[in-house]
């Protein structure tokens, strides 16, 4: 069973009802299981330290849950066009992985979360495949063979599965649902046929 993880931060939640439908997209793919997991948030050095466990929600991603997984999607809200602090803090800690290699040729994809309409969600998909791209992983896209991509109102993407949470942040449309569990299928589907490539 080839373990795909499905990695975020979410502040409000929307980002996290996003990576859900990514792991069901993961979990209808035969032969392959998600694995959700988030980061810390961020905090300054005079704050309390965070308990090794969340209270709720998945537990914090570790940089073995990297190592040992055979497809990597990242998500995060936007945040001035570009992905969270919590989620760039984590990645920036990965120097060991990028070293020895472990990721490099496994699926990568995206996926973010935004307030307003035009709130930077392309910019940020783009920011969070930089350090995909240096760790040497293959992108895994959304292309218009999905064709709500054509058609969707809220959010949608080439670059990646997207939610705009306008007034309505607990609520994603059935086209965001339907591209993002296509994402993580299809990111699935690319670590099962890349692992039977290399048998």
């Amino acid at each position: 069973m080839l373990e795909i993880l499905v990695l975020y931060y979410s502040r409000h939640g929307a980002t996290a009802k996003l990576a859900r439908q990514v792991c069901r997209g993961v979990d209808s793919v035969a032969g392959t299981q998600a694995r959700l997991r988030t980061v810390p948030p961020v905090q300054s050095g005079t704050q309390a330290a965070l308990p090794a466990v969340p209270e709720d929600g998945p537990p914090y991603a570790t940089t073995a849950d990297l190592q040992a997984c055979a497809g990597l999607v990242l998500g995060s809200p936007t945040r001035f066009g570009n992905m969270a602090a919590a989620m760039k803090y984590f990645l920036d800690g990965t120097g060991d992985l990028w070293l020895s290699g472990a990721l490099a040729d496994k699926p990568g994809a995206v996926f973010t979360s935004t307030t307003s309409l035009h709130g930077g969600q392309e910019s940020t998909l783009l920011s969070m495949l930089l350090p995909l791209l240096h760790h040497g992983m293959l992108i895994v896209g959304l292309p218009f063979t999905e064709t709500r991509l054509n058609t969707t109102r809220t959010g949608g993407s080439p670059y990646g599965a997207t939610h705009f949470a306008g007034d309505d942040a607990d609520t994603l449309s059935a086209d965001e649902q339907a591209l993002a569990q296509a994402l993580g299928t299809r990111v699935a589907q690319t670590a099962l046929a890349l692992r039977a490539g290399r048998s």
